[in-house]
């Protein structure tokens, strides 16, 4: 069985681009850009800065890039940061904010959410003969461990509103945020607007090949661009891939919905199961978490006969899992593979 036979529901990072994306990187105009030269990847920082509500924004290569050049810019060695529970920065960046950022991270809330009053609790003050200062505060959205619930916008109001009370820097991790606005109806712009610095992907539900960017102050930017730079991240003719985050998001923010109604379609068929432990109504967009029942077989066998079955998914513990639609699978293909994961869940089941 080839990959491409697979229905391949690991990640929305495994899209190919499209034809008509290909035809526009292979046309892209290109320039230096370490000299900020490139004319695609400057057109690509305007047009994200400004459906952002930010004054500039900068391309980087991956997300996980972007977030550590946002934790480089906005803290210092021996801070404190603080995050939702079970965050991309914890558990996905392979203790880089450590060992790039030298930041300890305080874990607070359940699922990636969190309040204000659990945020306001947990501030280490700077100065404390014992305690890291707290620098920085960090919302994820969607949150991808937490199944890709959205982060609520009042919350992250208020959070923000907090953090700038008691001189804490705001950063919106916002890989999936064209997840979050599709699903809610609230532009980019308005769940950006209450952070200091937000970060979003191309290459995940967009279906870009690469691209990441951070979008803020002008100041800020400039700040990032240094530690880009120090990071790797200069690039050369980078427009060929800003080219592909050009063209997604031209066409393919518009069909967002179709991924959320196709996870719909598997978590109404897990959740049905006995086999499986897991409550639809949480699957809010793209990703859905659940959890295997006592008797079925763990997630380590399930990963292993999903893929001899033609279905690719990702173990996220011991009995947990993740599937996530995106643009590279029809509904017809959702439909069959939830079929085949009940099916090898309940192989135990008396």
């Amino acid at each position: 069985m080839t990959q491409n036979t697979f229905i391949d529901l690991r990640s929305d990072t495994v899209t190919l681009p499209t034809e008509g994306m290909r035809a526009a990187m292979a046309a892209a105009p290109v320039g230096d850009d370490q000299y900020g030269e490139d004319p695609s990847i400057n057109a690509l920082q305007e047009r994200v800065a400004d459906m952002l509500g930010k004054e500039a924004a900068l391309w980087l290569a991956s997300g996980t890039m972007a977030n550590q050049v946002a934790l480089r810019a906005l803290t210092h060695h021996g801070d404190d940061v603080i995050v939702g529970d079970e965050s991309h920065a914890v558990w996905h960046e392979a203790g880089a904010s450590a060992a790039n950022s030298g930041v300890q991270f305080t874990v607070i809330g359940r699922h990636g959410l969190f309040t204000a009053d659990e945020f306001v609790r947990a501030l280490k003050p700077r100065g404390h003969m014992l305690y890291p200062g707290t620098s920085l505060v960090q919302v994820e959205n969607t949150h991808n461990r937490g199944g890709g619930v959205v982060f609520p916008q009042a919350d992250a109001e208020t959070i923000c509103a907090a953090a700038r009370q008691h001189n804490v820097a705001s950063f919106l991790d916002g890989a999936r945020l064209w997840n979050a606005a599709a699903v809610t109806g609230t532009p980019p712009a308005a769940l950006a607007e209450p952070f200091d610095l937000t970060a979003v992907a191309l290459s995940k539900g967009l279906g870009a090949p690469a691209g990441s960017l951070l979008a803020g102050s002008r100041a800020l930017m400039e700040r990032c661009l240094r530690f880009r730079r120090m990071f790797g991240g200069a690039m050369r003719q980078a427009g060929i891939l800003a080219a592909g985050g050009l063209y997604a998001l031209e066409y393919h923010l518009k069909r967002l919905p179709e991924d959320h109604a196709n996870a719909a379609r598997i978590a109404a068929r897990l959740a049905a199961s006995s086999a499986i432990q897991l409550d639809s109504s949480t699957v809010q967009t793209n990703i859905i978490v659940f959890d295997l029942a006592d008797g079925a077989p763990d997630a380590a066998a399930v990963v292993v006969s999903a893929k001899q079955a033609g279905v690719l998914l990702f173990p996220f513990g011991v009995r947990r899992l993740r599937v996530v639609t995106h643009l590279n699978v029809t509904a017809e293909q959702c439909e069959a593979a939830a079929e085949t994961l009940v099916s090898i869940a309940e192989r135990r089941l008396p």
